[in-house]
């Protein structure tokens, strides 16, 4: 164009707007992702108990037994073999009858969310509601031990279950008792009856008790997600930056636009410079995740190196796993990897609702998602004293395997690209 001619008209804003064209895309796009992030992220909460799993459960037997109505029993074996034999078509609950050391232990390395016990003299105590010369007996007692380390809806599940089952094992026991004759532990009055007929009680007691400032147990989920977020935003991040520094992309601030001259860079070089950059930064992100959370906020840590390296390993392979899922991809890639680390991670993470409470598909997905092998990790540094079988192990593992495939998958494509000519170009020249 000449400084003679004329410059050419302006487009309106509602010109553009009434171009069918310009709205298809962000239409498709924007109205699938809602529809997805709304069943994704709701799918998995909506019936958390009608989902419900063989969610991990044991049953201990304290008690010593006794003479109930003039016969040995052993009313803690009935009651806690009744229970783990019920009837449970949907095999909502996985009980499991362990000694007392055996459910503390595994108790300890989050391997059950809650303890039913039947404490030691409990016949004693329930042959002692009939006996005449204790006018005033104690209640007999079923002792139900939560676990906050596997998270507040993890342990109300398991504890609600314990509760529920010791009732209904006291009315089985009730009808067992107000069938006895009366000399032999019978009702003398009303009020004993009632007591007969439904003699047990429950007490709640935290049977692995965690810190004060543990969030009850959901430090670890909020922790975790903070690792992913910053290799995931990190990512990004670093991706447009590079594509800004190498001419690839304009950098606007306010109506200032800047584009830097072309570099010639291969994608398989331009990939090594992101995933590079964020490990680097793993690093700085991760200590000062660690610097808010331990040091300014005062959340309740130990096995503090353990976790720094943990954090770093963790964000630095989302990142590497961003990396490659945009060179891959292109600009698709941050969308592709916003569902691959967020939207199909968080709900199948296991940390706000436990796997055992989800459906199928959540749980299917929580077999290589990285929330919940994070997630599980770091429970086991926070919670567990770092126990290589309460998480740990597997999340290494997956942390490796991630990382690896991540490597491969990125640089992979790239190379693939680069040798068959696939350049990136200069928007303005192609």
């Amino acid at each position: 164009m000449t400084p003679d001619q004329p410059a050419p008209p302006q487009v309106t804003a509602r010109q553009v707007l009434r171009n069918p064209k310009v709205w298809i895309f962000p239409t498709v796009i924007v109205g699938s992702v809602a529809l997805l992030l709304s069943l994704l992220y709701l799918g998995g909460i909506i019936n958390p108990r009608g989902d419900l799993h063989r969610l991990p459960i044991g049953l201990v037997n304290s008690d010593t037994g006794g003479d109930l109505g003039g016969t040995p029993a052993n009313l803690g074996q009935q009651i806690t073999a009744g229970i783990a034999a019920a009837p449970d078509p949907a095999e909502e609950v996985s009980w499991r009858v362990l000694s007392r050391a055996d459910a503390m232990e595994q108790l300890a390395s989050g391997k059950l969310y809650g303890v039913l016990e039947a404490p030691a003299g409990l016949t004693t105590a329930v042959a002692a509601l009939g006996a005449s010369a204790q006018p005033d007996p104690a209640r007999p007692t079923m002792v139900v031990l939560t676990n906050p380390g596997v998270g507040s809806l993890a342990s109300s599940l398991a504890s609600s279950i314990s509760q529920q089952a010791a009732h209904q094992a006291s009315k089985q026991l009730g009808g067992t008792l107000t069938a006895l004759p009366p000399a032999q532990g019978g009702a003398t009055s009303n009020a004993a009856r009632l007591l007969l007929a439904d003699p047990l009680t429950v007490a709640v007691e935290v049977g692995h008790p965690i810190g004060a400032h543990s969030g009850l147990g959901l430090t670890a989920f909020y922790y975790s997600l903070l690792l992913v977020l910053c290799g995931f935003l990190g990512a990004n991040i670093i991706s447009n930056g590079v594509d800004v520094s190498l001419g690839y992309a304009a950098s606007e601030l306010g109506p200032l636009r800047t584009q830097l001259p072309l570099v010639p860079i291969s994608r398989t070089r331009t990939l090594a410079v992101t995933s590079v950059m964020s490990v680097v930064l793993a690093v700085l992100t991760s200590s000062l995740v660690m610097l808010a959370t331990v040091v300014i906020l005062d959340m309740d840590a130990s096995h503090l190196p353990l976790l720094w390296v943990f954090s770093v390993c963790a964000s630095a392979a989302v990142g590497l796993g961003v990396q490659a899922l945009v060179a891959a991809f292109g600009g698709i890639g941050q969308l592709v990897s916003m569902f691959v680390f967020i939207a199909l991670s968080l709900p199948s993470s296991g940390a706000t609702v436990p796997l055992q409470a989800l459906p199928g598909f959540y749980r299917a997905l929580a077999v290589f998602e990285p929330m919940r092998q994070l997630a599980d990790g770091v429970r086991s540094i926070l919670y567990f004293d770092a126990q290589a079988d309460a998480g740990l192990t597997r999340a290494w593992v997956m942390i490796a395997i991630a990382t690896v495939a991540a490597l491969l998958f990125g640089f992979g494509m790239t190379t693939y690209y680069d040798r068959r000519g696939l350049h990136r170009v200069h928007p303005e020249v192609s």
